[in-house]
């Protein structure tokens, strides 16, 4: 069993720690961020965010009325100073940064914009923090596109090559090889006499759920595709393989690592891959059928990627690591990610009380217990 852990269904979140507890949530006005401010103000924690305004209309960060929530600075952190005013304003003691570039298509657009947020950025932050007082725990979130992808067959591990085709995936590696040098280089325990507040990173797989309306994505242009006046999906890259998950199942992991950073002894401040089981590791085009059926409506048209910049076909994560080491383990199968996220925005669609949906799919999986048959046959893990 893993550090600090006794049984699986502790693993969600301790509401002892987070009762009260200052956390400042970098890019909290956007999908990810906004279930996490929601998810951790919920429980008591004292939440401030910085971030860009949001950038789509509808979006999460206003359907679920988080002004009213969090202390919110809204700022590009490729602007100097910006980190460092959230950090000396609100004196948090942990911090989840999450505020990034974070799309493909558009890092091919904007490769120096896509650079200077997702590296830059993390230098930013940990230089701000190491001249902070407050701060106990960081936990910087990339990808599981930081690897130098060779569209292998079994999952990558932490120690595997860092790299990237494109400049999303390269600056996401990048700033996995950045943050480990501002920690080696200044922080505990790795400098004796160092700042005490630890370091982790986190590799987090693709994210689906309710509330994500961010342009060239893939459950968000499914979604607006069924839904809309025409009922038609055109599927890019319907071949492309990848580790689906629900957005509650990185999050608790983010919240689960920046206790432990907090709490535990040495042998968290390392990187982290976190996804689903191997057999939630699915195609685009099965992901889109599955959302078709849970909806009841729409069709699909598959395309293909050619005259398309390049993007990975088959990536996969190992994540045993972290099941051994955390006790964290995913509670969701495919179906019940599909079937979560459909339900919100079908929900939404009825124009229901989205907080109150929100918070009850957030207690519905407080509540769950994994059960053994599905984490103890791995798949596809290397020799």
């Amino acid at each position: 069993m893993g550090i600090g852990a006794s049984t699986v269904e502790e693993l969600v979140v301790n509401v002892g720690y987070w009762n009260g507890r200052r956390v400042l949530v970098t890019g909290h006005t956007g999908f990810k961020g906004s279930w996490l401010t929601f998810w951790l103000a919920s429980i008591g924690a004292k939440v401030s965010g910085v971030g860009l305004p949001p950038v789509t209309q509808p979006n999460l960060y206003s359907i679920l009325r988080l002004d009213g929530r969090c202390q919110s600075m809204i700022g590009d952190i490729k602007q100097p100073g910006v980190l460092a005013d959230a950090i000396r304003n609100f004196e948090p003691e942990v911090i989840i940064h999450m505020a990034a570039q974070a799309l493909v298509l558009a890092s091919y657009h904007d490769p120096v914009g896509t650079y200077e947020t997702n590296v830059i950025g993390v230098v930013r932050l940990l230089d701000a923090v190491r001249h902070s007082s407050s701060v106990r725990s960081v936990v910087v979130v990339t990808s599981d596109k930081c690897y130098e992808n060779r569209e292998q067959i079994w999952g990558y591990r932490e120690t595997d090559a860092l790299g990237g085709h494109d400049p999303y995936s390269s600056s996401k590696g990048a700033a996995e090889i950045a943050a480990q040098s501002m920690q080696k280089s200044f922080f505990r325990p790795f400098v004796a006499d160092g700042h005490p507040a630890r370091i982790a990173t986190v590799r987090a797989g693709n994210v689906i759920g309710g509330g994500d309306w961010s342009s060239n994505r893939l459950v968000p242009d499914i979604i607006r595709g069924l839904l809309g006046p025409e009922g038609v999906v055109h599927l890019r890259n319907p071949k492309a393989v990848r580790p689906w998950q629900h957005v509650l199942e990185p999050l608790s992991a983010y919240v689960r690592i920046a206790e432990l950073l907090d709490v535990a002894p040495a042998g968290i401040d390392e990187a982290w891959n976190i996804g689903p089981d191997s057999r939630d590791t699915r195609p685009v085009i099965e992901l889109g059928e599955a959302l078709a059926t849970a909806l009841g409506t729409g069709k699909l048209i598959l395309g293909t990627n050619a005259g398309e910049p390049h993007e990975a076909t088959l990536l996969t994560l190992d994540c045993t690591k972290a099941h051994t080491k955390l006790g964290w383990q995913p509670r969701l199968l495919f179906e019940d990610c599909v079937r979560w996220t459909a339900e919100w925005y079908a929900a939404w669609h009825r124009s229901q009380d989205m907080s109150e949906f929100t918070l009850r799919q957030i207690a519905h999986f407080e509540e769950m217990r994994a059960t053994l048959h599905r984490h103890t046959n791995v798949e596809t893990h290397r020799p």
